[in-house]
């Protein structure tokens, strides 16, 4: 799972967000927030995109989809969700360079808000 992190460069261990209630994204570090988006977002590149399925969810879906429906319910269980994970490299305007690693929600969001 994306922990949502600057893990390289620049705001090394800052935290990449989004905003609550706004489709924002910032990075927050050491109590300062970087808003990323067209002004200040100079160049990114997808450098990893993985996604995978979570097998513990597989088997609770699995499982409880065979105790309702049966064998039927218990293949339609098996649909997990999948976790997606981006890894992107970021330059700024002014610069500097931060490696981030997302999940899929503040990946959709940074990609509307660097388009």
């Amino acid at each position: 799972m994306a922990e949502n992190k600057v893990i390289a460069g620049e705001y090394e261990g800052g935290t990449v967000q989004k905003e609550l209630f706004e489709d924002k994204v910032t990075i927050d570090f050491k109590g300062e927030k970087m808003m990323l988006d067209k002004t200040t977002v100079e160049h990114y590149d997808i450098l990893d995109e993985t996604s995978r399925k979570s097998a513990i969810s597989a088997m609770g879906r699995g499982l409880a989809g065979a105790v309702v429906l049966g064998p039927v319910g218990l293949l339609a269980g098996l649909s997990a969700k999948s976790k997606s994970t981006h890894t992107l490299a970021i330059q700024f305007k002014d610069g500097k360079k931060s490696l981030i690693d997302i999940d899929k929600k503040i990946y959709s969001v940074l990609l509307k808000r660097l388009f």
